[in-house]
């Protein structure tokens, strides 16, 4: 565990920085995650055992974000307890591709997971198992992609591939799809909810290839993004020891956010 993940920690609790790509927890063999690394670390720091690694919410392996872990079961009992209660705050960064964006707005709709895919969808309330999802978008900035594309893809990668790509083409994988920043309050923890409801609203996430439209696959090739553009920058509870509310806020580092439109505002939050 790289201790500049590591955002706060004490007896009770530990915060972390979890990069894209990496899994919260997982039982395949061999694949790293969050809760080895950090149980690996506190045993390190510990002198041995096997310390206990509480698990209270999760981000999906394609996201980056801050992760909070309890370090001891009464802590685990009082995260989960704010987290049900939908007492802690969340905010995501999230860019995403679409036509004529709505400047803010909120979405509610009911989804249901599908165990055997791993997937979920959206679904009529009155649905077996359908789990009410809540959450407020706002549209922060916008760019053409064909500026986007100008900037940012490997001109070298892309030629001679013949699938929309870069310069070959002349233009845009998606005429007249835009990128946009969205700052995302979630106030629901359905799973991979963000994802599925932007995506049912026609704001599919850059570099999401299990839920986005075409178009928005084709524009993430053509960007050579691979991970959701998704990331948890601030995450606010209370303490599950203290009563102390706490607040922690990231920078993302992942390449989909690396448009100048979009940078001035993390610089912003993250003070």
């Amino acid at each position: 565990m790289n201790q500049k993940r590591i955002l706060y920690e004490d007896r009770d609790i530990i915060v972390c920085h979890k990069a894209a790509g990496i899994a919260t927890q997982t039982s395949r063999v061999g694949q790293a995650d969050m809760v080895s690394e950090v149980r690996n670390y506190l045993s390190r720091a510990g002198g041995g055992g096997m310390p206990y690694v509480g698990v209270v919410h999760r981000l999906d392996q394609p996201v980056e974000g801050i992760l909070v872990l309890a370090k001891n079961k009464r802590a685990a009992a009082g995260l989960s307890r704010q987290i049900t209660e939908e007492q802690t705050e969340k905010y995501y960064y999230a860019v995403v591709c679409g036509h004529g964006f709505e400047k803010q707005g909120d979405l509610e709709d009911y989804l249901r997971k599908d165990g055997r895919t791993n997937t979920s969808a959206v679904v009529p309330p009155e649905v077996k198992d359908a789990k009410r999802a809540f959450l407020h978008y706002e549209i922060l900035a916008e760019r053409d992609i064909g500026e986007a594309a100008g900037a940012e893809y490997d001109q070298e990668a892309c030629e001679g591939r013949g699938d929309g790509c870069g310069p070959e083409t002349g233009e845009s994988a998606a005429d007249g799809c835009k990128l946009a920043l969205a700052r995302i309050r979630l106030y629901t923890g359905r799973h991979h909810q963000i994802r599925v409801q932007m995506s049912h609203a026609g704001m599919s996430l850059l570099g999401d290839h299990k839920y986005a439209d075409e178009e928005t696959i084709r524009v993430s090739r053509q960007l050579q993004v691979k991970e959701a553009a998704l990331c948890a920058y601030r995450l606010s509870f209370l303490h599950p020891a203290t009563g102390k509310r706490m607040e922690f806020r990231i920078r993302p580092e992942g390449k989909s956010f690396r448009i100048r439109e979009f940078e001035q505002y993390f610089d912003q939050d993250a003070s």
